[in-house]
């Protein structure tokens, strides 16, 4: 699925341009340790964390993942936002905890 249909699907605020949005989405992966993200998340996952700081678009690009995913309504700077869209790179945004993301994703993409 694209990151746009992701977005849909999962009722998400999305933020991106249409290069970023008609990214595929493979898998999910969770995590906020960035160090840790950057050893283990693989392109073309959606990546859920509570991180919204600047470093995350950097850990994103490395990793080529579709989108990264704001959980728990965490507040986004402009910052991230501008350079998420500067380096065509989604982000979505939901009030749901990474559990009920993974939960509502594996119920409705079944």
């Amino acid at each position: 699925m694209t990151v746009n249909e992701l977005s849909k699907l999962m009722g998400c605020t999305a933020y991106g341009d249409d290069e970023a949005l008609n990214k595929n989405v493979d898998s999910l992966y969770i995590g906020d340790l960035l160090s840790w993200v950057m050893g283990h998340a693989e392109a073309d996952q959606a990546w859920l964390t509570v991180q919204s700081h600047i470093n995350i678009i950097a850990v994103a690009l490395l990793k080529e993942v579709a989108c990264v995913v704001i959980i728990e309504d965490a507040e986004i700077p402009q910052e991230t936002l501008d350079k998420a869209n500067e380096e065509h790179l989604a982000i979505l945004s939901t009030p749901l905890t990474a559990y009920e993301f993974v939960t509502k994703f594996n119920t409705v993409k079944a």
